[in-house]
């Protein structure tokens, strides 16, 4: 019963409600045009599988099982943590100051601490504030990684870069300064492909640690998914994004 309700409430809230005036608006256009009536259905059907979660899991899926982190990252050789910021928010509370990071960034972060307390090795946080009013990424890292125990001494920061590309280039020519040459590259899993195509442009071949992962690598079926739901629209709108900017990166080297 309760999965049957959350079925049915999933077309009463958007974007399922605009799902089924859709749907009406075909029907009425059967009168006007049976052309016209077949294009908005299929552009409909087109939106409503992008609403479910059981493309958004095929299409995540795909995306995030690109990279997987070395079984053994003791042994991987890397003297530094690469970890790429992704949205903070500016002027609210937090444990110990003002700003906070993102989802994204927070589970980045917690698994960059994990990693440099079973390494030892530098953390370099990569993130400057995208706009006036959003968080600067690294000056909030750099204050959670103390709060969480990390030395001073281990936390470098690089807080120009705006996107992935800059995340790139700033970083590398920290990198080269300081004399690392095995990065271990911590992002989230959808956007560790474009990640380390952007670092391979730049001459470094980080050693992928893909996190922040969003959907199960062995799904299995349940009507559910079939729902319409914003969330899976948003997986599958990110996963566009990614191949989109990725393709960029490809032709135009940006």
């Amino acid at each position: 019963m309760v999965y049957f309700l959350k079925f049915g409430a999933s077309w009463i809230l958007p974007p399922g409600i605009f799902i089924l005036l859709m749907l009406a608006l075909c029907v009425k256009l059967l009168k006007v045009s049976k052309k016209l009536s077949a294009a908005v259905f299929v552009g409909t059907l087109i939106f409503y599988l992008l609403c479910t979660s059981l493309v958004a899991e095929k299409l995540m899926g795909w995306l995030e099982e690109m990279h997987t982190p070395p079984a053994q990252v003791e042994t991987s050789g890397a003297d530094v943590i690469v970890l790429l910021g992704g949205g903070a928010i500016s002027q609210v509370p937090d444990v110990d100051g003002v700003g906070a990071l993102c989802a994204s960034p927070a589970n980045r972060l917690l698994t960059a601490v994990r990693l440099q307390k079973l390494l030892n090795v530098p953390i370099l946080v990569s993130g400057g504030q995208v706009y006036s009013d959003s968080g600067a990424e690294a000056q909030i890292s750099e204050r959670v990684l103390k709060s969480l125990g990390v030395p001073d001494d281990k936390i470098l920061t690089e807080t120009k870069s705006v996107n992935t590309s800059q995340n790139a280039r700033y970083s590398a020519a920290i990198l080269r300064e300081k004399n690392f040459t095995k990065p271990l590259l911590v992002t989230s899993a959808f956007h560790m492909n474009r990640a380390m195509l952007n670092f391979n442009l730049r001459r470094f071949k980080p050693i992928a640690y893909p996190t922040d992962f969003t959907v199960t690598h062995n799904p299995t079926f349940h009507y559910t998914k079939l729902r319409p739901q914003a969330e899976a629209l948003l997986l599958n709108v990110t996963v566009m994004q990614e191949v989109l900017r990725t393709c960029v990166t490809e032709i135009f080297g940006i």
